[in-house]
Order: C-alpha cells, then sequence, then structure tokens
C-alpha cells in the first residue's frame, strides 16, 4: 500500500506544471523590461514607469495575444492573434525565452519576426506569475 500512495505522489508530482511561480521576483526582475514596456492600469495609474517601445503590460494575461489598442504590432505577433490565441502564464513564459522563435513555432513560418530582441533564459515563470496579478 505505502508503494502505491509513494507512486501515486511521484505521478502527480511529475504531471504537474513544471512553473516556479516567484511572483515577487518577477516584479522584482521587470527591471529588465521597464525600458521598453510600462504597467499603466486601466484608471491610468502608473504602477510601473517605463518605456512606449512595446506595449503596456497591465492586464496582459487573459488578453488576446497582440491586441492592445494603439500599439503597432508586427505581422508575425498579430497572425497568432488572429487564430485565437490568447495570453496565459504559460505562454507568456514561452516567449520570453525567446520572442523569434516562439513566433515561429506559433505560425509555422520560419521568416517570422518580433520586435522584441530581449530574450529572458531564466524567470520567464516569475515574469509571467507578476503579469497575472495585473488585472
Amino acid at each position: 500500500m505505502k508503494t502505491l500512495i509513494a507512486t501515486a505522489f511521484t505521478l502527480a508530482t511529475l504531471a504537474a506544471p513544471a512553473l516556479a511561480q516567484d511572483a515577487a521576483k518577477g516584479e522584482a526582475d521587470f527591471k529588465k523590461c521597464k525600458a521598453c514596456h510600462a504597467i499603466i492600469a486601466a484608471d491610468g495609474t502608473e504602477i510601473v514607469k517605463g518605456g512606449k517601445t512595446g506595449p503596456n503590460l497591465f492586464g496582459v494575461i487573459g488578453r488576446p495575444v497582440g491586441s492592445y489598442e494603439g500599439f503597432a504590432y508586427g505581422d508575425s505577433i498579430k497572425a497568432v492573434g488572429a487564430g485565437g490565441a490568447v495570453w496565459d502564464e504559460a505562454m507568456v513564459a514561452a516567449y520570453l525565452v525567446d520572442p523569434a522563435k516562439w513566433l515561429k513555432e506559433q505560425t509555422g513560418d520560419d521568416a517570422a519576426k518580433s520586435k522584441m530582441s530581449f530574450k529572458l533564459a531564466k524567470g520567464g515563470e516569475d515574469m509571467a506569475a507578476y503579469l497575472a496579478t495585473l488585472k
């Protein structure tokens, strides 16, 4: 019986998402992003003063890909959004690792490009967890 319980626990652990979700760490790491991105609430409250090269990231989790009003997205990310994709934490974390590669995978187009040249090799899950708190 103990072996069965241990096996079930091990399988459940392996089946759980591998996302480490430390929103506080993601918030601290956001300093890497604020050169291009601001976080401004719907009521105009400036949560993080940042650049305007990239879209406002307030409410990005749950928002259709490439849909922030008034931002000039590239064709590749607009194509992903046109397919009905909506940002979730796992998708944001994967995108942050290598935006151009992610777009190529999503569109199936080897020529897909991203305006975002920054890559976040580590901590994407934490960044996504932080962004998910901003609604």
